[in-house]
């Protein structure tokens, strides 16, 4: 569109500057100065600018808005709780980014990234390495044997999630960066992704998280983003209930360890702050809705964990130093 309407005005200008000397009544036969046409286009460029600025066009937020309009309505029925537009806001996400996403899953914020991010964008998805599922109840050889090639199926499922203007997709497995991939992010998000890797780093297994911060370091551009939204519990609660073991960690132990691993605590947010739940010793994250995993045969405890609402959640900014 606009070069349609430059090539217009410079035409219609130029021409004007060309033809009124050869039309009025000058004494000189010499050709018009080259300024005249300099004048000319330097007025194009300002008409371009003026008509331009003026025209509508979609932001970032319309996109986004859009794209969130067009999602399932069970996927819609839980922004309430999960807040995705003003997450992503919070972390700064916008179209053309390089994006990577700790633990995509089922595809809940990738669906919703990989159309936002568009066709200049590239969304990467990091999973828990294969020794991580491993501690896992769910781990049946079956659930293995499919999780193998992960890395290389989920971004041929994810063609699936976007029609038109699409980021690329690929993916990685935590703990296991590529050489490539290397200071090449404009943005890290872990979401909900962090209590599994505590949980079994705390218990000796492997040293999940560390490798996981580690990667999330290395993989951004000086300057990038580290978002974590994660269920919390207080401070006052005891160790014992936050090692992950039930989902929920404590702000400070997130915020050491990804200091620890080099990143700056830039601001964080309440917007998926939950003040009703309030956890304790015993207490588990999926008692809560949508899971509901301690109520199924009760529906009065159930009734009472609908009315608390989903987990509370920290949700935090932070950065790679620029100098890094």
């Amino acid at each position: 569109m606009k070069l349609m309407y430059k090539k217009l005005t410079y035409s219609i200008l130029i021409s004007a500057a060309v033809v009124f000397p050869l039309t009025a009544c000058q004494p000189s036969s010499e050709p018009p100065a080259e300024p005249m046409i300099e004048d000319a286009a330097e007025a194009a460029d300002e008409i371009v600018e003026a008509v331009t600025e003026s025209a509508p066009q979609s932001s970032n937020e319309e996109r986004l808005d859009a794209i969130l309009a067009a999602q399932p309505e069970e996927v819609q029925a839980r922004y309430d709780a999960r807040n995705p537009k003003a997450t992503l806001e919070f972390f700064g996400i916008a179209p053309g980014m390089t994006v990577v996403e700790a633990l995509p899953s089922s595809g809940w914020y990738s669906k919703i990234l990989i159309p936002y991010l568009g066709s200049e964008g590239t969304l990467i998805g990091a999973n828990y390495p294969i020794s991580l599922f491993e501690q896992f109840g769910f781990a049946t050889p079956e659930f293995m044997e499919d999780v193998a090639d992960w890395p290389e199926t989920f971004p041929v499922e994810a063609q699936d999630w976007c029609e038109t203007d699409c980021a690329a997709v690929e993916g990685f497995w935590l703990g296991a960066l590529p050489e490539s991939h290397q200071g090449t992010a404009d943005a890290v998000v872990f979401i909900r992704a962090l209590h599994n890797m505590a949980r079994f780093q705390n218990a000796g297994v492997d040293q999940f998280l560390d490798q996981a911060m580690a990667d999330a370091f290395a993989v951004l551009k000086p300057g990038g983003v580290f978002g974590v939204v994660q269920h919390e519990i207080s401070e006052e609660a005891p160790d014992a209930a936050a090692t992950g073991d039930g989902g929920y960690l404590k702000r400070s132990f997130v915020i050491a360890q990804a200091e620890a691993a080099g990143f700056v605590l830039d601001e964080a947010s309440d917007i998926n702050a939950n003040p009703m739940d309030q956890a304790g010793e015993g207490d588990i994250v999926w008692r809560l809705p949508p899971t509901l995993g301690t109520s199924q045969d009760n529906p009065e405890l159930e009734a009472e964990m609908e009315a608390i609402g989903e987990s509370n959640r920290m949700t935090l900014r932070f950065r790679k130093p620029s100098e890094a």
